[in-house]
This record gives C-alpha cells, sequence and structure tokens, in this order.
C-alpha cells in the first residue's frame, strides 16, 4: 500500500498477527526502511535462520530497526541495521522510559551530510549535530535533562550481571531455553499452539499462543491462572486474536516456564470442563 505522508512516498507493507509481511517487497536498497525485529504483542519475529537476508549489503539508503523486544534476547545482524532503538524494560528488566540509540557509521554519514537543521523549532533531545557534525557527547555521557541515576545504576547491574554469565550468547541461549520449554508442552497438547503461523519466526521472547478456547472462556483461564498466584497478566494484546502471552526473556528462569505448564493445562481443564 503506497501512502503520503508529509509529502513522501511510503509504501506499507502489512501482514496479520501470527504472519511476517512480503519483506523481499522492501529490496529496494534507494529506499530507507523501517521495521521491528520482534512483535512484542504477536509473538512474531524476523526469520530466525536470516533475519536480515532480505536487506542488501550495498544498499544506499538506512534501515531504522525497533529492537525493543530483541536486543539482548536474538542474535542481531549489526552489519545490516543503521538506527536501532531499543528499550530498557524489556529483555534485560531495566526501568521504564529509558531507551537506547544505536548508530552505525552510514546513519552517521546521513546525519553529518542532509542533517540540516529543519526550519522549525526542534527539541533539544533530538539535536543530534554540533557544528555540522555528530554530537558524540550524547553517546559518553552527557545529559540533557537528568534521567534517574538509580535506574541507570539499576541498568548498569543489569548489564554487568549479563556480562558474568558470558554475555549476549548467554542470554540469548537462556530465551531459547525458555521457549523450548513452552514448545514442548505445545507438541504434547492439541489445544494449545503458537499463535506464529512459521516455526521460523516464533519469538523467544513474548511468546504468544492460541487456544482452544472462546475469547470469554480466555479471560476465564488468565484470572484462575491469577486468582492462583500462577501467573500476572498473561492476557493477549488487547487487539490481537484471543490468545495468552507468556514473556520468555533472557532474566527469565527457565525452572520458572517449566513450572508454569502444568498450570496452564490446569486452568485449561477447568475451564473447559
Amino acid at each position: 500500500m503506497e501512502l503520503q505522508k508529509n509529502g513522501c512516498n511510503v509504501n506499507e507493507y502489512s501482514a496479520g498477527y501470527g504472519e511476517l509481511p512480503d519483506l523481499s517487497k522492501t529490496a529496494n536498497g534507494d529506499h530507507d526502511t523501517l521495521f521491528t525485529f520482534n512483535g512484542t504483542t504477536s509473538g512474531v519475529r524476523l526469520p530466525r535462520s536470516d533475519p536480515c537476508g532480505w536487506i542488501k549489503s550495498d544498499r544506499k539508503a538506512l534501515t531504522f530497526c525497533d529492537a525493543t523486544s530483541a536486543a539482548f534476547a536474538m542474535d542481531m545482524p549489526w552489519d545490516k541495521l543503521d538506527v536501532t532503538t531499543y528499550s530498557w524494560q524489556k529483555v534485560l528488566g531495566g526501568e521504564g522510559g529509558h531507551g537506547i540509540l544505536i548508530l552505525s557509521p552510514r546513519a552517521v554519514e546521513r546525519l553529518e551530510t542532509l542533517g540540516q537543521v529543519p526550519g522549525r523549532p526542534l527539541p533539544k533531545i533530538f539535536r543530534m549535530l554540533k557544528k555540522g557534525k555528530l554530537d558524540e557527547a550524547l553517546f559518553t555521557g552527557a545529559t540533557i535533562n537528568t534521567p534517574s541515576m538509580l535506574a541507570v545504576e539499576d541498568y548498569i547491574g543489569a548489564l554487568k550481571w549479563a556480562d558474568s554469565i558470558g554475555g549476549v550468547p548467554a542470554l540469548i541461549a537462556r530465551a531459547e531455553a525458555n521457549l523450548n520449554v513452552v514448545k514442548t508442552f505445545v507438541s504434547g497438547n492439541d489445544w494449545i499452539d503458537f499463535l506464529a503461523k512459521d516455526e521460523d519466526t516464533i519469538s523467544s521472547t513474548s511468546v504468544c499462543l492460541t487456544l482452544d478456547l472462546s475469547s470469554d472462556e480466555i479471560k476465564a483461564f488468565t484470572t484462575l491462572l491469577e486468582k492462583e498466584g500462577a501467573a500476572l497478566d498473561i492476557g493477549g494484546y488487547r487487539d490481537a486474536p484471543p490468545s495468552i502471552r507468556i514473556w520468555c526473556g533472557s532474566t527469565v528462569e527457565t525452572a520458572d516456564v517449566e513450572a508454569l505448564m502444568p498450570w496452564l493445562e490446569y486452568a485449561y481443564n477447568a475451564v473447559k470442563n
């Protein structure tokens, strides 16, 4: 679908919950591409086998990636990512309201060659150039508005913990181990399945599942789990098909996911029967 936004032609490619759009349609390396690495509300990620194979290495344009629930839990092909953002609050469980911006050398070049000051007031937080060059102080600890130092220390602690267990590879392995617990359970029960239709795109952090239950029965299912103290806020996203959502990110202990599985069966049988 082609849209007009701010005087620019924008091609939008979308798909329903549980699916990815046809990524090959974005193969024009002259057009900037904006995409999400992992759909937190849909449980669908870029293909595990080759996440960014659809992005040209010799592209002239930039890629903009929302990696909110992917960074630190999925293998990120950084050579294909030019502008990447993610939130502290997701995979490492930090404070909400804080985010990270990662720029590739190509993105910096774009800023310095085409980043003219717009003909309108620009909030200070968005001013990334100083005398025509990237203001590197923004990436070395300079602050615009003073953030909570407790939140900063909390995130530093999370990063130190991540480093102590083996860094990103260990974090990815933890999330995958959690997903595998759910996969084993799903394979043994015909009343539950992944919302993602292609196994290669099943998220290892925000795991979304459909049940052989009506919408009202799923509400009863999640209410029962909460009443028993077995799972909180496990209902699917409000605009998604009737479903549940289990957070399996890197800070979650695999033993806790294992302990949850019998509760899912208990709640299903209680509601269905």
